[in-house]
């Protein structure tokens, strides 16, 4: 009898350590588990601020595409509103330089660049003979680049229009060594002949350089002439320059020359003419 009680309180001791045993695991597994909870919270909540955070800046970045959206609508009006304002101004000032019962002979183009100083001088020998001629000659000055100098001197006159070649396109060369500038060139004349044909729907036009003074007979002279461009096809331009016109040269200052040699340097086309060339118009050299 007293062997069983001493079994059976054994038992007990061995039950007692073995629920103890089994509360103590019991006890490490709820807190491991109770701090994996945590951990998972602390991060979703982490997430959740994260994802709040980004929602945030979406929001912002969404505010200022909207913003700059209606920015650029604003400023493409303004372009609208200004390109139809510059359309007007040349309306009215092709309207007060030209005599709506007078078909203008040519229109003439300085062509500038750089050279204020040059310009200058050539627009005072050319409004010197054109004033009395004006509504048969319509002047402009077309500037390629955007020398602020020659741009100030060509818009201090009134008595002509002023033209802006911005040409931001790269050079390339056909050959090693070779000038740009003579690329640049070709571009500018293209272009301000096709604003004067094309834009400003001239019959005729008259290309000067910025650094020419013209002769008191020059007006007179390519009206002269422009009949001779209507009537004979075969004539590509009519040129006032000539290398040899010097006084001690000249035998017949009434005698005309016809040349296959282009001398440039003032001289004067057709549309027709220039219809056949703009489309083939060389990338530099052009003249």
């Amino acid at each position: 009898m007293a062997n069983e009680c001493c079994d059976f309180r054994f038992l007990l001791i061995v039950a007692a350590v073995a629920f103890i045993y089994l509360q103590l695991r019991l006890f490490s597994t709820q807190s491991e588990y109770a701090d994996r909870l945590a951990a998972a919270v602390e991060s979703e909540n982490h997430c959740t601020s994260q994802m709040r955070l980004l929602i945030d800046q979406i929001s912002m970045q969404q505010g200022r595409i909207v913003s700059l959206e209606e920015e650029r609508k604003h400023k493409e009006e303004e372009c609208t509103q200004l390109k139809a304002l510059v359309k007007e101004f040349e309306r009215k000032g092709l309207q007060r330089m030209i005599n709506k019962e007078q078909v203008p002979v040519a229109a003439v183009v300085i062509m500038a660049c750089n050279r204020a100083d040059y310009l200058e001088r050539t627009i005072k020998s050319v409004l010197k003979y054109q004033s009395a001629v004006a509504s048969k000659y319509p002047l402009f000055v077309s500037q390629d680049g955007s020398n602020q100098d020659v741009k100030s001197k060509a818009l201090s006159f009134d008595q002509l229009l002023y033209m802006q070649h911005l040409d931001s396109e790269p050079v390339h060369t056909d050959r090693p060594g070779e000038m740009i500038a003579y690329y640049k060139i070709a571009r500018h004349y293209k272009w301000a002949l096709d604003q004067l044909f094309y834009k400003h729907n001239f019959n005729r036009v008259i290309i000067l350089e910025d650094d020419m003074e013209i002769a008191p007979d020059f007006f007179d002279y390519f009206e002269a002439t422009a009949t001779l461009l209507d009537k004979d096809k075969s004539i590509m331009a009519v040129s006032s320059w000539n290398d040899n016109g010097q006084k001690q040269f000249v035998h017949d200052s009434y005698e005309l020359y016809r040349s296959d040699f282009f001398p440039g340097l003032g001289w004067m086309l057709t549309k027709s003419t220039w219809d056949e060339l703009s489309p083939k118009w060389p990338k530099a050299y052009p003249c």
